[in-house]
């Protein structure tokens, strides 16, 4: 990574999360000292106290920052006025799009929670429930409406949140499946999990992606 030194403080706080995300996924939070970091960084240990007081702190931070731009980017995709189906297939897409570009953070977000204090992991599992909560609500408007058949709204939800996020466990670019077609493939796969139908260009995408196998 290029040093930072002598950069303004908005772009080396910033390069210090990057950094931070990229080891942590590496080698774990409590193996990543603030002494290793501050030298993938390019700036003393103990200027990074300046952005984070604690190592706790930097963690935190990292998680609400991830779970902050996932509500973000789903309010952005979230078609207005659409049927639970519509609904369901802009959400399958955006969960996978965002996780996949952001691997190393979700890897972080999942595997890190441990190290946070109860506190601090309460306001990070209120988050992720604010979120799988628009999931289970669309879930619950498509069975209301007779569009899914679902026989247990919450594990569904659950089900396919964990579905869509390991992705990124075996995702990698440039191999047999690009992302439109990993992304129809499972969108496939959850419409058939809530009793629905993909749309016609989904599951074209999805019988191109099948005969490639």
């Amino acid at each position: 990574m290029a040093r930072t030194t002598g950069s303004d403080g908005e772009k080396t706080e910033a390069a210090v999360r990057q950094a931070a995300v990229s080891l942590i996924a590496r080698y774990g939070y409590e193996a990543m000292s603030m002494r290793q970091l501050a030298a993938e960084v390019g700036v003393q240990a103990a200027a990074l106290y300046r952005y984070f007081p604690t190592k706790e702190d930097l963690l935190f931070t990292l998680m609400r920052e991830h779970m902050e731009g996932l509500r973000e980017a789903w309010e952005q995709a979230r078609p207005v006025g659409a049927d639970p189906a519509e609904q369901l297939a802009a959400y399958v897409r955006n969960h996978i799009a965002f996780h996949i570009e952001r691997r190393h953070a979700t890897h972080v977000s999942n595997m890190e929670l441990r190290s946070l204090s109860p506190d601090r992991l309460t306001q990070i599992l209120r988050m992720r429930t604010a979120y799988e909560k628009e999931l289970r609500s669309i879930l619950r408007d498509g069975a209301e409406a007779g569009a899914f058949s679902i026989d247990d709204t919450g594990l569904t939800a659950m089900a396919l949140i964990q579905m869509m996020t390991g992705v990124i466990v075996w995702f990698r670019p440039g191999e047999r499946l690009s992302i439109t077609e990993v992304t129809a493939t499972y969108l496939s796969m959850t419409m058939r999990l809530v009793g629905a139908t993909t749309t016609g260009e989904e599951r074209h995408v999805h019988e191109h992606a099948q005969l490639r196998a």
